[in-house]
Order: C-alpha cells, then structure tokens, then sequence
C-alpha cells in the first residue's frame, strides 16, 4: 500500500505514519518542515495555508492507494488539497471530530445524529465544529461518498499528545502530594488511544470502507478512578488521590475538561457528548482498543524520553489545575483518600 500523509510529523499524523511502516507501507510525508519526519518516510514540503503551497505535491508524479488527512482549521484548505489529488489517490481518509454532531446531543449518539449548520467546503477558518465539517465535506465534494472515509474521532490520548491532557495527570501525579480527584471514581469515560486510531485508519484504506465512522472507544472503556490510580502507579504512587465530589469542584469555579482535563461532571450534555457516543459501526469493523495500563504507561514513557514536558500545539491554551486553587479547594472541602489496594 501507498500512503500520502498530510503532515505526520507530531501527535495522530505520526501515529498513522508509524503504523504504516511498521506494515510494510510505502509512505509520503507532506509537511511543512517544522518538525523531524519518521525515518523511513519520503518527505515532500510545503505550506498548506500559504499561495502555493501545494507546489511540491502537484509537481510530484506520485500516485497513492490512499491520503489521511488531520487538517483542523480552515476547510479550504482541505479543498484546495482534496481537489489536487483526485486523480491521484484512490481513497482520501479524513480525521474529523465527533464535534461535527449538533447540540443538544442524546447520549449513543451515532453518525446519523443531526449534524451543525454554517459549515461551508470554502470557507476560512471559523468554529472548531464547523470547520471540521467543512473539511468533510470539501473531501466529499471532491472523492464522494464511495472514496472517502470520515473519522469522527472523540478524546485521542497516547504518546505524541500536543494538547496536554493525559500529559497534565501524569505531571500531576508524579509531582505528588494531595490531589484533587473529581468523582465519582467510577465516572465512565471514552476515548481512544491514538494507535489504535491509526491501526484502525490503515485498516479502512486496505479494506475499502467508505462514509462517516465514530472512533472512539465504546463507553466504559475505563473509569476516572482507574484512569488516575493508573497515573499515580505508572509516575511512582507519590500522589494522595482525594476524590472529591463534582458539586465542591463546580461550586468553587473549576471549569470542567480544561482546569480537570478529560473530566466532565455526570448527568451533563458535556458527559453525553463526551463519553456516551455509539461506536457500534466502527467496532464492527474492526475497531479494537488496548487497555488503560498500556496507554498511560507508554505515554508516561515518552513524556520522560522528551524530558518531561509534553510539546503543545501552538493556539491552544495549556490544559490544568492550578496548584493554589487545587490547594484552596481541597483545604476547604477535603476529599476522600484513595483507598485503592
């Protein structure tokens, strides 16, 4: 197989790119040359965003079985890309977000929910939802529905991350000491690990699926409680763990999955968007995710391997807690020890 990868140098680009040379793939990386690419890859550059940018691509005679794309911002930019290629590339996988999907949102929403209004295939940069559809529909406009596969992806963690969620528990928990837990420990979360996405990408191009896939683990996946206890043994067991019940964590001003990433309280629209959806179409072909133990100690390995600090992805405020209030709030409401054996 013939991989074209639009970028592949940081966090879910990478990870597709490392899976398709661990099969054997013969792999292109179009990126813009801030970052090292896989060894192993043929690397073309240029910026997407700037007038001719695409020069490089368009006067390279390569033809490819299949393109992932991960293009977050404006949709245009996917067009401009989409339209250049296809004639060139047999199936284009683009990595949307289950953001597309409008609100409110039920929970085991699947990929016929109503999606939100304003996306345009053409437009500039916007809203984060409404950019990712424009994105899908620009790759529709150019490959239809037959050759093309979008990926709404949910909560990606694992190594490589540029956000900062899990890489915040981790520092968090290796830093030790009383720690703010939000409950209930047994919170149930979704989320994917970011190779399993890209196994599960390969796996689309090779058999040819088409049309729109939620990818995220099925609900349940994991807990908040054994995400955490997880952090705290994987980093050495020097975190207190005090759950603390998500009324004290709202009442003092705490904003859910930022200041507490990947946590939002139960009962809210933002749980049910979050870590409710119905996965069932992508499990059924051939969706399938590795333990919580595997993700976050592979990640905690690598954020020691990069020296401890996680890279973030320019425009995005870094997530976490501040120690002071998270001082502040445990000193008032106190909190449950772990009791974790």
């Amino acid at each position: 197989m013939r991989l074209l990868m639009l970028g592949g140098t940081e966090f879910v680009g990478r990870a597709v790119v490392e899976a398709a040379l661990g099969r054997g793939w013969d792999v292109t990386v179009f990126h813009r040359g801030r970052h090292e690419a896989p060894q192993g890859v043929r690397s073309l550059l240029g910026d997407r965003t700037a007038p001719g940018g695409l020069a490089a691509l368009a006067e390279d005679p390569g033809e490819w079985d299949v393109v992932v794309d991960t293009w977050s911002a404006a949709p245009r930019v996917v067009r401009d890309a989409a339209r250049l290629l296809r004639g060139r590339v047999r199936r284009y996988v683009y990595v949307s977000s289950r953001s597309v999907y409008d609100w409110p949102r039920t929970a085991e929403h699947g990929e016929d929910a109503p999606l939100v209004e304003g996306a345009s295939a053409d437009a500039e940069q916007t809203a984060y939802a409404q950019d990712k559809l424009g994105g899908e529909l620009a790759v529709l406009d150019a490959f239809g529905e037959d050759r093309s596969v979008l990926v709404r992806a949910g909560l990606i963690l694992g190594p490589y991350e540029n956000i900062g969620r899990l890489p915040w528990w981790l520092a968090r928990t290796a830093r030790g000491g009383p720690m703010l837990a939000p409950g209930p420990r047994d919170l149930p979360l979704q989320y994917v690990d970011v190779r399993d996405l890209a196994q599960w990408v390969l796996h689309a191009a090779e058999r040819e699926l088409s049309g729109p896939y939620n990818l995220v683990s099925p609900p349940g996946h994991t807990t908040m409680g054994e995400l955490l206890d997880t952090c705290a043994r994987v980093t050495g067991g020097a975190a207190e763990l005090r759950w603390t019940e998500p009324e004290v964590i709202l009442q003092a001003g705490i904003q859910p999955w930022t200041e507490l990433p990947v946590w939002v309280p139960p009962g809210s629209d933002l749980h049910d968007a979050l870590h409710s959806g119905d996965v069932s179409r992508a499990v059924a072909a051939g969706l399938s995710c590795r333990p919580v133990e595997e993700t976050v100690a592979d990640t905690w390995r690598w954020l020691q391997d990069v020296g401890g600090a996680a890279p973030q992805r320019p425009g995005l405020p870094s997530p976490g807690l501040d120690p002071e209030v998270e001082a502040k709030v445990l000193a008032a409401a106190g909190g449950v020890r772990n009791t974790t054996p």
